[in-house]
């Protein structure tokens, strides 16, 4: 078990490397779902095949000024019978008195699927369903479960996350990208079914639009959805907050239905150390939080990336202040 003292801005471990950070609060602690990097010094590339993670780490805080918990080894790619490699950003949700682990993997095929894994504790270990969700696709699930007790996933990224591949409603390795001028495409959403172990109907692209309804094109590269979704919700709106991939923007937009259309609003988090940006949002104990990554602990190594966190603003309005991840250090 190993422990470190957090602080805002800086890793929140330094034992192993740690991304795609989804943070939760569950029994009254924040518990952390990350991914796990691996340290290697092979070449990157745009399929993201620097990013070998193979299993996940749960990391847990009683509050934010207590050490940090590494719980250990929570699920492990050689434990997943449908899964080949690379173990990606992962979320977790709590139901029916259940835990429950979302992950994407490829399968044996190298096509992205998301798995679910349960537990009756929190921080694991966990127990991999036989196979991936029917249905699924690409990477990055986000679960967000409803006052009404309804739980919806959010999944997709492009590139290395094969989104655009599955442009048709079946995988073609050699699809084109979107047409610059035409409208971006979107995260997918769909309602889980009660024992959230499946789709409770067809997946849906969920639509993020301007302020006067047009569609974000996909040549917009400074608001259109590259992978990484996260929904939370505030004063009774829903928050979709994702990253812009190539210009490595945190952004979000807004909506009064979890399954869109989200209205874009701006940025949240300005580019960070490291290629890639990821993020989840939480409320504890009153206040809320970013959990996010960069690789100024790896001095800007891609594929070795560390957990950090700093408190969010919002205004009157409800719109999100923009954060400078090195503002004051």
């Amino acid at each position: 078990m190993n422990k470190n003292n957090p602080k805002p801005n800086v890793p929140i471990v330094t034992h192993i490397y740690t991304a795609d950070p989804s943070a939760h609060v569950f029994e009254g602690k924040l518990y952390i779902y990350p991914s796990h990097d691996l340290d290697h010094n092979e070449p990157s590339n745009d399929n993201g095949d620097q990013y070998k993670m193979e299993d996940y780490h749960v990391l847990s805080m009683d509050d934010l000024n207590s050490p940090v918990v590494d719980h250990g080894e929570a699920l492990h790619v050689k434990d997943v019978p449908w899964a080949s490699k690379q173990m990606w950003a992962p979320d977790a949700a709590f139901k029916n008195n259940m835990y429950y682990l979302y992950f994407p993997a490829r399968d044996h095929d190298g096509i992205f699927r998301i798995g679910v894994a349960t537990s009756d504790k929190p921080e694991g270990p966990f127990t991999p369903q036989e196979n991936y969700i029917p249905g699924s696709f690409s990477i990055d699930p986000a679960v967000f479960v409803d006052e009404d007790n309804k739980a919806y996933i959010y999944f997709g990224g492009l590139w290395g996350g094969q989104l655009e591949k599955w442009q048709t409603g079946t995988f073609k390795p050699d699809a084109e990208d979107p047409a610059l001028d035409g409208p971006a495409l979107g995260p997918i959403v769909a309602e889980l079914s009660e024992d959230m172990l499946t789709f409770k109907e067809e997946t849906k692209e969920v639509s993020i639009v301007d302020e006067d309804g047009n569609p974000i094109l996909a040549g917009d590269e400074d608001r259109r959805f590259f992978e990484g979704p996260w929904v939370h919700k505030y004063n009774g709106l829903y928050y979709l907050s994702y990253s812009t991939g190539t210009t490595h923007k945190i952004v979000y937009a807004v909506s009064e239905n979890p399954q869109g259309p989200f209205t874009f609003k701006g940025t949240i988090l300005n580019p960070v150390i490291g290629w890639t940006t990821h993020h989840s949002i939480v409320e504890f104990q009153g206040k809320w939080y970013l959990f996010y990554h960069d690789c100024s602990l790896s001095d800007g190594v891609d594929h070795k990336r560390s957990v950090k966190y700093t408190e969010i603003t919002y205004n009157e309005d409800g719109t999100i202040q923009t954060i400078d991840p090195y503002e004051n250090k």
